[in-house]
């Protein structure tokens, strides 16, 4: 991975100032390091080759819509860009999931607050489930969206183990 001291680390007045507030709460006070990305390499394979990351180091955060004994639910996976979901199979059983879908674009952002291709686990809705992919775990650090396309997150896999409702489960093919 690119060198920390490449990044373009935001202050914590420049993070306060730009994160939406329920990503900004769950942050507070980590040793979660903020950087700024330009737009053009927002995108998970962009950012990777600007910075020289590996996909096994970038964790997506993809929000699903579920259904469960008659009613619709929400859930947001933690995965590695290098591994294909099992969204049908292992997603849906460890939500007992009666069907299950990916959500649209206009509903993750509406119901996260964050920006399409910069959604993270942090701070979503606590009554949803967030998953975690098992393999996401196995490394030693990771970046991931931030709640907006413009910075991203650089941090141990362990801190997503704070969020609420998280549970770490095999979920690829």
């Amino acid at each position: 991975m690119t060198s920390i001291d490449a990044l373009d680390i935001l202050s914590a007045d420049e993070t306060s100032a730009c994160l939406p507030a329920s990503v900004l709460a769950m942050l507070h006070g980590t040793d979660i390091t903020v950087f700024r990305v330009p737009d053009d390499a927002s995108d998970t394979a962009a950012c990777s080759e600007r910075y020289g990351i590996e996909l096994d180091d970038c964790a997506n955060t993809i929000v699903v819509r579920f259904k469960r004994d008659g009613a619709e639910h929400y859930a947001a996976i933690v995965s590695l860009a290098s591994r294909r979901l099992d969204v049908n199979g292992a997603v849906k059983r460890e939500l007992n999931a009666q069907r299950i879908s990916f959500a649209s674009r206009e509903i993750a952002t509406e119901l996260t607050g964050m920006e399409y291709g910069g959604i993270t686990g942090f701070g979503l809705p606590e009554s949803w489930r967030v998953l975690v992919e098992a393999s996401v775990m196995t490394r030693e650090s990771i970046v991931m969206g931030a709640g907006i396309r413009e910075a991203k997150l650089l941090l141990s896999p362990q801190r997503l183990l704070a969020v609420p409702n998280v549970t770490v489960a095999a979920l690829v093919i």
